[in-house]
């Protein structure tokens, strides 16, 4: 052992930056799922925000995963 890591440290990074997105899709259902509970005539509205808000935090992960193997 001369003190070298084997394997690829950009997948623990990912899985480490991957908790990000993962906690922001979980607050923007939760805010989804509150603001129909509480006013259910707003739901087409609140929907399209939604869906808006879950596919930028979940180009987060893309790109972050996208880097992990172009960066290794």
């Amino acid at each position: 052992m001369d003190g070298t890591l084997n394997g690829s440290l950009n997948m623990v990074g990912y899985g480490l930056a991957a908790i990000g997105p993962g906690i922001g899709i979980g607050l923007i259902f939760a805010a989804y799922i509150s603001g129909v509970a509480r006013q259910p005539e707003a739901q087409g509205r609140l929907q399209s925000i939604a869906i808006l808000g879950f596919a930028l935090a979940e180009a987060l992960a893309i790109i972050g995963i996208a880097l992990a193997f172009v960066l290794s």
